[in-house]
């Protein structure tokens, strides 16, 4: 279930992000599929806590070719497919192996984890893709905003899924290695 739960927020991500406009909250710019980035994250953390880092690897590229051909098969020009496909590489890289290596309880793994993916993730999709050094839809000036307001978003909801999928492990008493324990 977790795995079929990662894939499709990926999917999901694509599609809401290519059929809405993003939207604005103050000066911040955010995209409406980026709230499925932060469940994407903390649904990869769960798919290694299950699973192992091995595996999840392999499912990452899995997501990684249904991203670009979901982004591809939506009409998103190749300069954000490419931008895309590269931050979400480095994203997940990121993520898998800082999840690894911390020692923490569940929720501060996928903050720690998930807050240094989703700076990578919106910078670099951002710059490349689409300030001036790529399509130019964000003007440079305003660049600091689409990363801030994407980062954040994916901060957020990662919080939000993390805090609630322990809630839920915990109510149901159900053991699940890592989230179950009290640290």
């Amino acid at each position: 279930m977790r795995i079929t739960i990662y894939l499709l927020s990926i999917i999901l991500a694509n599609v809401i992000t290519a059929r809405f406009a993003p939207f604005e909250l103050g000066p911040l710019i955010i995209p409406y599929g980026t709230l499925f980035i932060g469940l994407t994250l903390v649904m990869r953390d769960m798919v290694q806590n299950r699973f192992g880092r091995h595996q999840t690897y392999i499912l990452i590229g899995v997501a990684l070719l249904l991203s670009a051909l979901t982004s591809y098969s939506l009409g998103d020009q190749l300069w954000v497919v490419f931008a895309s496909t590269l931050s979400f590489i480095i994203s997940e890289t990121a993520d898998t192996e800082i999840y690894t290596r911390f020692k923490l309880p569940f929720v501060k793994r996928v903050l720690f984890s998930g807050a240094v993916a989703g700076f990578l993730d919106s910078s670099l999709f951002v710059i490349i893709g689409i300030s001036p050094l790529g399509l130019n839809f964000v003007p440079w000036e305003l660049v600091p905003y689409a990363i801030l307001g994407q980062w954040v978003a994916k901060v957020l909801m990662q919080l939000i899924v993390a805090g609630g999928i322990r809630q839920v492990v915990i109510k149901l008493n159900i053991y699940e290695p890592n989230i179950s324990e009290v640290h």
